[in-house]
């Protein structure tokens, strides 16, 4: 089973299996003086090859290095940036148009073949590339898969000039521009490729791509990576000539570098933080929406967790509000539906009276449902999640009247491994980050029969029917309805308890201004300037 975006940790969000990839100064990490250069802390990216990047260290270089084909406005709708249209009649042959003028960083034009030598090699299952399954959607896709796949090129795509390509589904698709914003979809040149269909090994020690932002020597590994601005990009100018993305492995001490004006920018204040930011760091203290989604998930195949009143009567008994406060100090929203409010179609509190706190209601259906005299919560140790789930512990051991326990996995990937081998982990803490801003992102993966990461069991033919109609709807308001009604289901199935939504908390020095961060929590690294 594959893994999307789920999040390995608490307030980080868009990684797949990574939790926070070391963070603390690393390299040559203290200072920035002497230095003209915008500072960012990342961790170390695990990739930076376009379709082999599924977290937020390394997409957030990437934004600098390419521009997407499309972007997302206030309201979350997608624009187009690198093309000029893209365009379908039935949403399942779609055709997209290149803005011309856009050239990658050793000059050469960027052509549509560029983007479908890129997509062929991420789909190419012999490649490894984490990004792959995003071009499950493009017909011709299987044949690409296995270990002997009978083709190296999708039969969806087609070159048809040079500034444009068809890309043709294996079935409509309506959310297809949208998604198109994502990181496995930028296209890559001729110069990354030592033959057909083969990626050099160095080009990913220095990406060449056609954003506003070019790289300044090499990537130099759990230290930094460099970029500065590429004169001949075509779109919106950055403000700032030079970013290092200097790379931590203790966000506690990315936190004093930046209270100490030794780091520009720290995308994520450390949670042991949360109480004194506001007045450590004064107006430099920041935060903005951002789309991941905390939940606890049920072994719906087990017959302890098999009935969805024994699951309400859970989620009934525990204070998300009061855990949000004392643990998350308000840094994150409690969650009573099951996608972001970030995007078109939420509804507040779809999870109906199962998502509201009501502890007498909640003991007396668990014990007429025949709930379990035993719950166990299982969580990754590597996450930061001890804090909220001995609060949740304790408030079910109150409000039910079993046992309850907590039990630390010591990865993310040891969780995800007992869980896909359905070997009895109890009840399990999940995180969600979108890839594009589409319900679908959050229902289909999560839930379907089929999803890539579903990993609890559940299975409803009435919510795949509707999620798979949303999809082929033909506009976007019918698309929308059919969610909405997909995730009615879910609130009576109740297979997840929602918890919280979260936050970009963020601080930066006094030395730079205009410092935004995105839904996927990357810096507007177009926006930001030095302070006067």
């Amino acid at each position: 089973m594959r893994v999307r975006r789920l999040a390995a940790w608490t307030a980080l969000p868009l990684a797949v299996t990574l939790g926070l990839a070391a963070c603390g100064s690393g390299g040559d990490g203290g200072s920035s003086s002497g230095s003209s250069a915008v500072s960012i802390q990342i961790a170390e990216p695990k990739h930076l090859v376009p379709t082999n990047t599924t977290e937020t260290s390394g997409a957030q270089v990437l934004t600098g290095l390419f521009a997407p084909l499309v972007d997302y406005d206030a309201q979350n709708k997608p624009y187009e940036v690198a093309a000029d249209s893209v365009t379908s009649s039935d949403n399942k042959v779609w055709t997209v148009k290149l803005k011309d003028g856009y050239t990658f960083h050793n000059g050469e034009k960027v052509t549509a073949e560029d983007y479908v030598n890129a997509w062929n090699y991420g789909a190419y299952a012999p490649n490894g590339q984490d990004s792959n399954y995003f071009f499950e959607k493009i017909a011709g896709y299987a044949d690409l898969q296995g270990k002997a796949p009978k083709a190296k090129e999708m039969s969806g795509l087609k070159k048809v000039d040079d500034l444009t390509f068809q890309v043709t589904l294996s079935e409509p698709y309506i959310d297809f521009r949208t998604m198109l914003g994502y990181t496995a979809f930028y296209p890559m040149p001729d110069a990354a490729f030592s033959a057909p269909g083969v990626l050099k090994d160095s080009y990913e020690q220095a990406p060449i791509g056609q954003g506003p932002f070019k790289m300044k020597g090499t990537w130099q590994h759990d230290s930094k990576i460099e970029v500065e601005r590429y004169d001949a990009y075509p779109g919106e100018k950055p403000k700032v000539k030079d970013i290092e993305f200097r790379i931590y492995q203790q966000l506690t001490a990315a936190y004093a570098d930046v209270q100490a004006d030794n780091l520009d920018v720290l995308p994520t204040i450390p949670t042991e933080s949360l109480s004194t930011a506001p007045a450590d760091l004064g107006d430099r203290y920041k935060t903005s929406p951002m789309s991941s989604f905390q939940f606890l998930a049920f072994p719906t195949f087990d017959k302890d967790y098999s009935n969805p009143d024994v699951r309400k009567a859970i989620s009934m008994a525990i204070d998300r509000d009061e855990i949000t406060k004392s643990v998350f100090k308000g840094s994150q929203q409690s969650a009573r539906s099951f996608v972001s409010p970030v995007l078109p179609g939420y509804r507040d509190n779809t999870a109906g009276a199962a998502g509201e706190f009501n502890p007498t209601e909640a003991k007396k259906l668990y014990q007429a449902a025949g709930g379990p005299s035993k719950i166990v919560i299982s969580y990754n140790g590597d996450g930061g999640h001890k804090d909220w789930v001995d609060a949740t512990v304790n408030q079910l051991k109150a409000n039910l009247g079993v046992d309850v326990v907590g039990s630390a996995e010591p990865k993310f990937a040891d969780l995800l491994t007992k869980v896909e081998k359905k070997q009895p982990v109890g009840m399990f803490r999940m995180g969600w980050v979108m890839d594009y801003p589409t319900m679908e992102d959050y229902l289909g993966p999560l839930y379907s029969t089929n999803g890539s990461s579903n990993y609890y069991g559940y299975s409803n033919p009435e919510f795949d029917k509707l999620v798979k109609e949303g999809s082929a709807a033909k506009t976007q308001d019918e698309a929308i309805a059919k969610y909405q009604q997909a995730e009615d289901i879910l609130a009576k199935d109740m297979p997840v308890i929602p918890l919280r939504f979260g936050e970009n908390v963020f601080g930066h020095s006094s030395k730079v201004k205009n410092v935004e961060m995105d839904l996927f929590q990357r810096v507007n690294l177009v926006k930001i300037e030095a302070a006067s």
